[in-house]
């Protein structure tokens, strides 16, 4: 039986993250919040095999740090990163064994994101639903939009950096457009997209939680 603890709740729900599990037997699943520094050194007493980090808290308590990680990887735990937090300490980490999956991890790998504030969020510390848009997904949808013809690239650096300027936990799209400079038709249509678009640290969650899964078949 091989244990995984996944640290999600926020990218991705628990009730979601258990679906892609729900088929697999041969899986010892837990399932935490977003992981806090700390929360590793309890892990080794629980002996898991592999330990996925999404979700993890940046103000409310002090971030997982880099040391936490590097040691439950030298007791043989194999350690992955996605989506949020995860994909911050998997960019900064992969050199020395830490495995990042998705879009937001290759974002920061490559150099294109470097501030944790692209990936923050407020939350609801009970229920976990998110009050605010993390950056990394606005930036996501807003390129995609200039690909797709709806807005120009003058008109997507306006966007970001109305939400840059935006203190995380104001930040969304309502605001960001009301303070743009967007005609009405143009933001009618972009409204539209932002609806249709992916939640790209949702899919990324996902992605990971697929690949742990394959691995252990």
């Amino acid at each position: 039986m091989v244990k995984v603890i996944i640290y999600t709740g926020l990218s991705l729900p628990f009730n979601e993250a258990k679906e892609i599990f729900d088929s697999h037997d041969d899986v010892d699943v837990i399932y935490k919040k977003p992981i806090k520094r700390g929360d590793l050194g309890l892990d080794l007493k629980e002996r898991p095999d592999i330990i996925a980090i999404i979700d993890g808290v940046f103000h409310q308590n002090s971030a997982v740090g880099h040391k936490e990680i590097l040691n439950v990887m030298k007791n043989g735990i194999k350690v992955f990163g996605a989506s949020s937090m995860g994909a911050l300490r998997a960019s900064e980490l992969d050199e020395l064994g830490m495995i990042g999956i998705g879009y937001v991890y290759s974002q920061y790998a490559s150099g294109e994101v470097e501030s944790d504030d692209d990936v923050a969020v407020m939350l609801d510390s009970e229920t976990l639903e998110p009050l605010s848009e993390p950056l990394i997904n606005m930036k996501y949808v807003f390129s995609n939009a200039v690909s797709e013809g709806i807005i120009n690239e003058e008109e997507k650096e306006e966007l970001l950096n109305i939400t840059k300027k935006t203190y995380y936990p104001q930040r969304n799209y309502a605001k960001t457009l009301a303070e743009s400079n967007l005609n009405d038709s143009t933001k009618e249509k972009l409204i539209d997209f932002i609806r249709m678009s992916p939640d790209i640290k949702k899919e990324d969650a996902k992605d990971l939680l697929r690949h742990i899964k394959d691995l252990t078949e």
